[in-house]
């Protein structure tokens, strides 16, 4: 093999691992998975709070469109685009996908400040949760020493986070979530804070969970930023007989 050969299959090799690195960051999806947030603007998202999914279905089709539009506006006001980031104040509505989703692999990054309590709801359902886990965030007592990433509304297992997961405030967090049917795994930053827990249906425990909803980032008590949010759709049965 020639040096100008040699060198070329080195560029090719550089090349592959520079695309392979940036298909995570800078809001570029890895192969099989699509972007929910395309780094410039709230294409894809609605506003929506923690709002019943029962009520929504009760609703008409006039009352859904009268509060969606007056949601939009709160999204407006409270969220916004910047390098790249999806970022809220601390205020409002959470930003919802438009899309509704089933059992999926997401994943995600996030930032946030002390004393900020925020989470991910999956079908439209409390949640993946995130915390301020210091002692000085005030909520040690509920679940915050232990850490995020639990399902933390759930009342009979995966409420507390395996392990405290949690980077320092000013650097970013990664969740991978997989959820399939309604079985939830959770790693934060590469550790396993939740392993293969059922989602319980926060609206009406005795019922079972949605087949499906949306993505909703929520917002509560100081700014959080996210990015890199990327899903992959699963088929539940092709996944069972891998």
């Amino acid at each position: 093999m020639n040096i100008s050969h040699v060198s070329l299959v080195a560029l090719l090799l550089s090349v592959a691992v520079v695309s392979l690195a940036d298909a995570q960051e800078n809001n570029q999806p890895p192969e099989g998975f699509v972007a929910l947030f395309n780094g410039k603007d709230l294409t894809g998202w609605r506003g929506m709070g923690h709002f019943s999914p029962y009520k929504w279905a009760e609703m008409t089709d006039e009352q859904r469109a009268e509060m969606t539009k007056k949601n939009n506006e709160d999204l407006r006001q409270h969220w916004r685009v910047e390098n790249g980031e999806l970022v809220n104040d601390g205020h409002g509505v959470y930003a919802t996908t438009e899309k509704d989703f089933g059992s999926i692999e997401l994943w995600i990054d996030y930032k946030t400040v002390p004393k900020a309590d925020s989470g991910i709801y999956l079908r439209g359902t409390p949640q993946v949760q995130i915390w301020d886990t210091t002692e000085a965030g005030g909520k040690w007592n509920i679940g915050a020493k232990e850490g995020s990433g639990s399902l933390w509304n759930n009342k009979k297992a995966g409420n507390r986070a395996l392990v405290l997961a949690d980077k320092p405030f000013g650097e970013w967090n990664r969740f991978h979530i997989k959820m399939v049917g309604d079985v939830v795994t959770v790693t934060l930053n590469d550790k396993l804070v939740v392993d293969a827990v059922p989602l319980e249906n926060f609206w009406d425990r005795e019922k079972p969970l949605f087949e499906s909803g949306p993505i909703q980032l929520q917002t509560h008590g100081g700014e959080i930023r996210w990015r890199n949010i990327f899903v992959r759709e699963i088929d539940p049965a092709q996944e069972a007989s891998q």
